[in-house]
């Protein structure tokens, strides 16, 4: 019985298979080479007059599913000619090959001459005059959009294979991972947009070759007729003409729409100072039109790798469309290397020009000849772009800017008029089909618009094998004499090895046990010795919002745990417990306990450090009391995250400790040095001492942008951009009482902003003041973010390199500056070769006033990346420290933004 179902099941596979019509074959160049992606467009079908189509994979193939009749199909590729072949489908698949011609340009009639301007950059005026344009022109459209994503290992360092050898294994059994093995996922969506940042995106099939899980690839509208792509200038940008010079290669002619013959211009696109955040390559621009014909460019990122791009459009209504899109990446991260490709195909089923951009305006260069009316801001301010559109046909580049500005200015306070939200920059919402994950090899093969490689094709077949063993076995029917080498062990089941390693157990869907091993916290230091910290949480989310598999927003999450840590040294045991409810950006909590805690709350050095400098270099630089404390604090952001608010108020006995013992040795003796005492020294008062007191703390802090705040919708959520620019004003106020009487008000400053490609300027600025300092104590004091030690972490704008921790805290008033600087292209990094491998420089400035500083300052130079593509992540740093103008020395740094400990 079995063997008659899966006879008539494959017999029904192959009845599908054969019933499927369509057209497929290979497209190459003169010497029979393989073209990978080239475009394949169909054209003028008797049932639909709109473009469909398809790209070739990388091995040259393509195939796509038609209905039988007559169509017309073009062969596109860029740098080949152009050309139409007729096809007509009756059964089955049929087959048309085509062989492609290099593309022969002509030059214009105007030739560049010595001292002349190349005429690349009067194309190139016109066309970044109507960039904004072309992106107004489309209205609202619905398509059918393939895209697929291929990632491959190519090489692991061959530690890592030695030290990861095993689960190298399990993950090629698990999750079909394997060096030199693509891993897929394809994704068939239908999309719509609609005028200004509105995308709907519902999932009608996903498929991917590492397990049965959804995995969708987002719908990204990335456009070169923006400023920027990926923080990367577009030749197209307004301020192009800084960043890049351009050459003229050429003019060839080509069928356009409604059989009208089309004429494109070939533009080298040359990078003034190639690197990160700049193209390479070439842009073909139609003549008149001046829109993206096609393109091929590549850049470089931040770590090194090389990322290639090409588009090629069709005429869409007479909108040129991005229809066929590439992106590759292939380099190196840490010893791995990869590559890897993004493809994109759009079949449009609807498709509704912008009224206001139907009419064809003609844009001249007023550089070389001055239209006939030129407009003046009076003539263009408030006048409706129809009208002046009738009027004139022709604009200079500058006055198509002024009229576009124009519109969109009008078109936003029309909306506001509507109640619409003018702050959200992209709403967007995806819906995922049901059936999407289980669609059949014969739905894919009638969908897929690129075909797979022959590599392709295995690994797919090796996750299918995989996932049929999984599943073969029927309940109840379970094999003795084998295990399942592919059968996962159940993540909630305990082992004793959890305990030494933490876990977490997954209870149900909506709640999880999370446990902190003391192991993964060993700590050292001179007041405790050494230290072993765990930790037990239960966590229950009511509510999730589902983004994608990998981000997931907790709606409405409770907390409940409690964390102790043992004191070797001190032979005690401390610790708090802690209980917190969190909906959306509003969250309460509530904690209490005995626990050790820096002078400093923002701890200038971390635990784990401090363990390696006490231990290593016989310097123990934390300092710390004991709070056993009460603590209630409440975080919001109201009015839509345009101000965040914080509260907290804590009633705590604090006390002050001694090293453990006298006369401790570290693990290396260093014959000029021995550990401090736990009283840090500080010059503004005789001794930093304090008797065990109470104190009621009350701290309110609120921070907001000086700038409305943009945001995003997903799925009807609202999300704060966290590129926002706008400067960041923070006022805190804190108020000390029982035992204490104080009040502390401090306001900050702080921005960061772009002055460049991969350059930005940043700073911070603060001051406050104790303005009544009737009984506080050196725990209430205001510290600064010092640094005592060669290895620098933390922030990298706010924090001091040389200051010592806590020489100048201040009870009294304080006034401190922050700037850094960085640049893509400073002193070294003027060569093109230093900037490819990642380095990049910054100077920096801190200053301090305190009643004791001296006008604390510190004058720096940095070279981020200083090992590229091994520790991309550490910069090494060169510093002058001053006080009163006076040069007190020279400091050097090894830096990293990564945190290590708490």
């Amino acid at each position: 019985m079995k063997n008659a179902i899966l006879i008539l099941f494959f017999a029904l596979c192959s009845t599908l298979a054969s019933a499927q019509t369509g057209l497929r074959g290979t497209v190459k160049n003169a010497q029979g080479e393989a073209l990978p992606f080239a475009a394949v467009i169909v054209k003028g079908t008797e049932t639909s007059a709109r473009p469909n189509g398809t790209i070739t994979n990388a091995e040259g193939r393509y195939e796509i599913a038609l209905a039988p009749g007559k169509y017309e199909i073009v062969f596109q590729y860029l740098g080949f000619q152009t050309i139409k072949k007729s096809a007509e489908i009756t059964t089955g698949l049929t087959t048309l090959d085509a062989t492609l011609e290099e593309q022969a340009f002509r030059l214009a009639e105007v030739q560049t001459k010595a001292g002349n301007e190349d005429p690349a950059y009067t194309i190139m005026r016109r066309a970044i005059a109507k960039s904004r344009f072309h992106q107004l022109q489309v209205q609202r459209f619905k398509a059918r959009v393939y895209t697929k994503s291929s990632f491959t290992v190519i090489d692991l360092p061959n530690l890592a294979e030695m030290a990861f050898r095993k689960q190298l294994k399990e993950a090629e059994k698990e999750a079909n991972f394997k060096v030199g093995v693509p891993m897929l996922n394809e994704t068939v969506a239908e999309v719509s947009f609609t005028q200004p940042n509105t995308f709907r995106q519902r999932i009608i099939a996903n498929r991917n070759s590492q397990g049965d899980f959804l995995s969708p690839n987002q719908f990204y509208n990335a456009s070169f007729y923006s400023p920027t792509i990926a923080n990367t200038v577009s030749p197209l940008s307004p301020k192009a003409f800084a960043y890049y010079k351009f050459e003229y290669k050429g003019t060839f002619r080509e069928p356009g729409p409604d059989g009208k013959t089309v004429e494109v211009s070939k533009i080298q696109v040359i990078p003034r100072q190639y690197g990160e955040g700049v193209f390479r390559g070439t842009i073909y621009i139609l003549e008149n039109t001046w829109a993206i014909h096609s393109l091929q460019l590549e850049t470089v990122n931040t770590i090194g790798v090389s990322i290639s791009v090409r588009h090629v459009c069709s005429p869409i209504q007479g909108v040129w469309m991005p229809t066929n899109q590439r992106y590759e990446g292939k380099g190196s991260y840490l010893g791995v290397k990869a590559t890897g490709y993004y493809i994109r195909n759009l079949t449009f089923s609807e498709f509704v020009v912008n009224p206001a951009f139907v009419e064809d305006i003609e844009v001249t260069d007023e550089k070389k000849a001055p239209p006939a009316n030129t407009l003046s801001k009076s003539d263009i301010k408030g006048k409706p772009l129809d009208d002046l559109v009738k009027k004139q046909k022709e604009f200079s580049t500058k006055n198509l800017r002024q009229l576009v500005k124009e519109y969109e200015k009008q078109e936003k306070e029309a909306r506001k008029n509507r109640k619409e939200d003018v702050a959200v920059v992209r709403d967007d919402s995806l819906v995922i089909d049901s059936l999407a994950r289980r669609r059949s090899n014969v739905f894919w093969d009638s969908l897929r618009s690129v075909p797979l490689t022959t590599a392709e094709i295995k690994s797919y077949r090796k996750a299918d094998s995989l996932g049929l063993v999984r599943e073969i076995k029927a309940p109840g029917t379970v094999d003795t004499t084998r295990r399942d080498s592919t059968r996962k062990k159940s993540p909630n089941k305990f082992s004793p090895g959890q305990l030494l390693s933490g876990h977490t157990w997954q209870l149900n869907k909506h709640s999880a046990l999370i446990y902190t091993s003391p192991l993964a916290r060993i700590e050292y230091n001179t007041v405790e010795g050494y230290t072993l910290e765990g930790a037990l949480n239960f966590r229950h989310r009511a509510k999730v919002d589902s983004i994608s598999r990998f981000r997931q927003i907790a709606l409405g999450e409770w907390n409940l745990g409690g964390t102790g840590r043992y004191e070797f040294g001190r032979k005690q045991f401390v610790g708090y417990g802690q209980a917190s409810y969190q909906y959306k950006a509003t969250r309460i909590g509530l904690s209490g306990g005995r626990y050790l805690y820096q002078y400093n709350p923002d701890n200038p050095i971390s635990p784990f450090l401090n363990s390696l400098t006490t231990l290593l270099f016989e310097q123990n630089f934390a300092k710390l009391y004991q709070k056993d404390f009460l603590n209630l604090t409440v975080t919001a952001s109201p009015f839509r995250n345009r101000i965040t608010l914080a509260g907290s108020l804590e009633y705590a006995q604090r006390s002050e400790l001694t090293n453990y013992k006298e006369g401790l040795s570290p693990w290396i003796n260093w014959k000029n040095r021995v550990y401090t005492p736990n009283r840090p020294d500080n010059d503004e008062i005789t001794t930093t001492a304090f008797p065990t007191h109470n104190a009621l703390i009350m701290n309110l802090t609120a921070s907001a942008r000086l700038q409305a705040t943009q945001y995003t919708i997903r799925n009807g959520r609202r999300i704060a951009r966290r590129d926002n620019e706008s400067p960041l004003i923070t006022v805190n106020y804190r108020k000390g009482m029982a035992d204490v009487d104080y009040d502390f008000l401090q306001a900050t400053i702080s921005h960061s902003f772009e002055t460049g490609i991969r350059s930005k300027l940043n700073y911070q600025l603060s001051a406050g003041t104790f303005l009544n300092d009737r009984k506080l104590y050196f725990p209430d004091f205001k510290h600064f973010a010092g640094n005592q030690f060669f290895f620098q972490q933390g922030d990298v704008v706010s924090s001091f390199r040389l200051l010592p921790y806590y020489q100048y805290s201040t009870g009294q008033r304080f006034a401190e500056g922050h700037v850094l600087a960085e640049f893509r292209k400073f002193f070294i990094t003027q060569l093109t070769l230093v900037r490819l491998i990642g380095l990049k420089e910054n100077l920096f400035v801190h200053y301090l006033y305190t009643p004791s500083s001296q006008h604390y300052t510190e004058v720096g130079y940095g070279l981020d990346g200083i090992i590229p593509q091994v520790l991309p992540f550490f910069r090494i740093e060169v510093i002058s420290q001053w006080q009163d103008t006076t040069y007190k020395g020279l400091g050097f740094r090894i830096g990293t933004t990564l945190k290590f400990g708490r």
